[in-house]
């Protein structure tokens, strides 16, 4: 036998097999962490995976087949006006009101389609940074100094941080633009108005499918969230013509599609529990658009193909994340096999340490969108320094575990700890100016 070879199997063996043996089973720190983490989990499932990825692994995958080439590097492109590139995606958030994990497909779509790697990672930030909603409850919960610091901050963050990117990396910039140059420009199927029409429409299911309550039971944005499953439905609607229309499916296929989400959102409510029928009604009208399109053999055949690609290549990977942060920090309010108080003791104060400290743990803490705001209003209560609580906040929504680990298959390791130190650095640097100010 050859050892030699045989070397590297016979160690993960006995590591796996010494793991075992030694499991800590019993101990109730790590048997609450493991309980913490399978909760974590099946929260994530049920409350992003359906309502957030799917529709953003759809729009990613109508990026790539729908939206040419030619268009993405003309607006986001290595060779494309900077101003115009970081100006769109800085403020891209305002629009798309999403998570660190939700935004990767998303991500992944624009910058496989040839955008630069400034105005992608610029993009990568801001997705879930620049969040409107989540900027005035940081402003009525956390007071509105910390509210304008963090919707100024996010802002200069995403310029600056694609910006560097785009210096640091700026020979493959280089070479990619010369790449893109001898490009021929690509035939358009459609104006442009029906494909911006087509990816609005998209987005405003997202967007108001995931719209959170607010604090007030009043006002415009409670009337939205009252309203949200209507205003989801009726750009459904909107969306199933359009299809018909525009993209020539036929009629009975979008019937078909459609059916078994409206007999769902009619008859459930005798059968099923109430919070659960627009998940269930949304998961069958998901799997009824992927049904029909996965059967076509032109573009909308493609569309499910890209989107299908995107999903296989990141959702086990974010799963996979969310169990890992799980075990280790746990839920909101719920400790992992990382006590609470260990975070709470190292955030004090306004020194540099504390800074960089609650940087860190906000880069790896997965935060779903508006839940940071009341997390820091119990770390602020426990001591937290006002610096290092925009910190967590700056650093926080825009990473996470699981986003690293996508983003180490979409970017590679390199260009991921690269993109992790900037964001770190800077969260840092702007609380210790916040705490001093």
């Amino acid at each position: 036998m050859d050892w030699k070879k045989e070397s590297k199997p016979l160690i993960i063996i006995i590591t796996v097999f010494l793991g075992m043996f030694f499991l800590p089973v019993g101990i109730p720190r790590f048997d609450n962490a493991v309980f913490e983490a399978l909760q974590l989990v099946k929260w994530y499932a049920r409350e992003h995976v359906l309502l957030c990825l799917i529709p953003a692994f759809f729009i990613a995958g109508a990026i790539g087949v729908f939206v040419s080439q030619a268009s993405v590097m003309k607006y986001l492109g290595a060779k494309a006006n900077k101003i115009l590139a970081f100006g769109v995606a800085s403020i891209s958030g305002t629009v798309l009101a999403v998570c660190s994990c939700t935004v990767l497909p998303l991500f992944a779509g624009i910058y496989k389609m040839g955008a630069g790697i400034g105005p992608a990672s610029a993009f990568l930030y801001s997705g879930p940074a620049v969040n409107v909603l989540a900027i005035v409850l940081t402003a009525r919960i956390l007071g509105l100094e910390m509210g304008l610091a963090r919707a100024i901050g996010a802002i200069v963050f995403s310029i600056v941080i694609g910006l560097a990117m785009h210096f640091i990396y700026r020979k493959e910039e280089a070479a990619k633009a010369a790449a893109q140059m001898a490009m021929p420009e690509a035939e358009v199927e459609r104006p442009l108005w029906k494909t911006a029409a087509y990816f609005f429409v998209m987005i405003a299911i997202l967007v108001f499918a995931n719209w959170g309550k607010p604090v007030n039971d009043s006002g415009l944005w409670y009337a939205l969230y009252s309203s949200k499953w209507i205003v989801t439905s009726l750009f459904s609607v909107i969306f199933g013509i359009i299809l018909i229309v525009w993209f020539k499916l036929a009629w009975w296929k979008v019937l078909f599609a459609a059916l078994p989400a409206a007999l769902i959102a009619i008859i459930a409510p005798k059968s099923i529990p109430h919070q659960f029928i627009p998940v269930a009604a949304f998961a069958a009208g998901s799997i009824g658009l992927s049904a029909v399109t996965s059967t076509e053999k032109d573009e909308l055949g493609d569309w499910f193909s890209s989107t299908w690609t995107f999903a296989k290549q990141i959702l086990p990977l974010l799963l996979f994340g969310v169990l890992v942060a799980g075990f280790l920090l746990g839920r909101v309010g719920h400790e992992g096999i990382i006590p609470s108080e260990w975070v709470s003791a190292a955030v004090g104060g306004n020194s540099l340490r504390a800074n960089f400290l609650a940087s860190i743990a906000g880069a790896f803490m997965y935060f779903a969108t508006l839940t940071e705001v009341p997390i820091l209003q119990g770390l602020v209560g426990s001591g937290m320094g006002k610096g290092p609580a925009l910190a967590l906040l700056l650093a926080g929504p825009a990473l996470s575990l699981p986003s690293m680990l996508v983003l180490c298959g979409i970017f590679g390791w390199k260009k991921t700890v690269t993109f992790i130190t900037l964001v770190v650095i800077m969260a840092t640097l702007s609380g210790v100016i916040f705490g001093i100010l």
